[in-house]
């Protein structure tokens, strides 16, 4: 499959947004979740919005995308789109999400800042549109504390992250190159080796000591330290005010054009459904872990979702200036050019929202459309 290289990215990121295509073309663009839940039902005398008969939204299977999963358990998408249907679709890697948002298999998604900016910058400015925060946190260094028992011993050992120029691995190089560490981005080797697992076989390759750590979103965090990994860094200690964005709500531009209504009932179901959840963060914490059981088949165990829970700040606020600098990271770490990133945000629409609901508005960190 030829690569199709952005003036603006370099070779690294151009494949790591190809590599996952390759794997998952065979099963399409993500799984499509089975209407299981009876709170997604249409109400009797409902309308469509836009005339549309669906909205097709995606998320991951994560809990850093509860906002998702608990919008949709709830049956609060719904309620907002009338009888316009929510559709769904779940993915594992973003560069999947972002294909199927630019071929119209999903209209909004749910997905971390690196993917968002990758298809942003790639498309000219032309693909995509954030429109919305969901989470913080959330993300974590964890060790076997056998072999590593304080930072300086970071150094030498073998280190995963979920995948070449995703937000965590960003994130990770440019840490250890702030200790001094030099580290080639592409082959993972150098002071320290970064080796990139896929999330769900991360804790598999802990336990077998094929690598000595990882840093990583929850719940994978949590599951490492289940299997007796040991937190040696939280990455929100290393951000102003402990916020950094890890979730942020993308919509296809041509369908933020052609459907606004659509769009702002999705968002009025976001900012409900967290609302919902900082009220409520034990039914919440349950919905997220049904909605995941219904999704994958399995729940989390109470010893991996409640720690994975605590770390999750639930916000609308995109969290823009982090998003910004996130982008610094990876122009740092080698894995991107510097990016123009003006008019990625269109917050109009969540401000609306949020205005009506009684809540301050957010800011775009001068990357707005206007």
């Amino acid at each position: 499959m030829p690569v199709n290289r952005s003036t603006f990215l370099r070779r690294g990121i151009a494949v790591v947004a190809a590599l996952p295509l390759l794997t998952l073309a065979a099963c399409g663009y993500g799984s499509d979740s089975k209407d299981t839940n009876s709170n997604e039902k249409v109400a009797a005398g409902s309308k469509k919005i836009d005339g549309l008969s669906s909205v097709k939204i995606g998320y991951f299977g994560n809990l850093t995308h509860a906002t998702a999963l608990v919008g949709r358990e709830q049956g609060l998408f719904q309620k907002e789109l009338g009888a316009t249907k929510a559709d769904y679709a779940t993915f594992n890697a973003g560069p999947s999400e972002i294909e199927a948002l630019n071929s119209g298999s999903i209209d909004i998604g749910w997905i971390g800042p690196s993917p968002a900016i990758n298809g942003y910058v790639k498309s000219n400015g032309k693909s995509l549109k954030i429109i919305g925060g969901s989470a913080s946190g959330g993300v974590k260094l964890v060790v076997n504390p056998k072999k590593i028992k304080s930072l300086k011993d970071v150094k030498g050992k073998k280190i995963a992250t979920p995948q070449l120029g995703n937000t965590q691995d960003v994130a990770f190089l440019n840490w250890a190159a702030d200790q001094g560490w030099k580290v080639d981005a592409q082959s993972g080797k150098g002071d320290v080796t970064v080796v990139r697992t896929d999330n769900k076989i991360t804790p598999d390759a802990y336990k077998s000591g094929s690598i000595d750590g990882a840093w990583v979103p929850e719940p994978t965090a949590s599951k490492l330290v289940a299997e007796g990994g040991k937190v040696l860094l939280d990455e929100a200690s290393l951000w102003p005010d402990k916020k950094f964005v890890i979730t942020n709500i993308i919509v296809r531009a041509g369908f933020l054009k052609d459907h606004p209504k659509a769009v702002e009932a999705v968002l009025k179901a976001s900012v409900e459904a967290n609302k919902w959840i900082n009220a409520n963060p034990d039914e919440a914490k349950a919905a997220a872990n049904k909605q995941l059981e219904a999704d994958s088949g399995k729940a989390l165990p109470a010893n991996v979702l409640d720690p994975a829970w605590k770390s999750i700040q639930f916000t609308n606020d995109p969290l823009a200036s982090t998003l910004n600098t996130e982008a610094e990271h990876a122009v740092k770490a080698g894995l991107l050019e510097k990016p123009n990133l003006k008019g990625i945000y269109d917050l109009s629409i969540l401000n609306k929202v949020l205005k009506a609901d009684g809540e301050s508005s957010v800011d775009a960190a001068g990357l707005g459309t206007s």
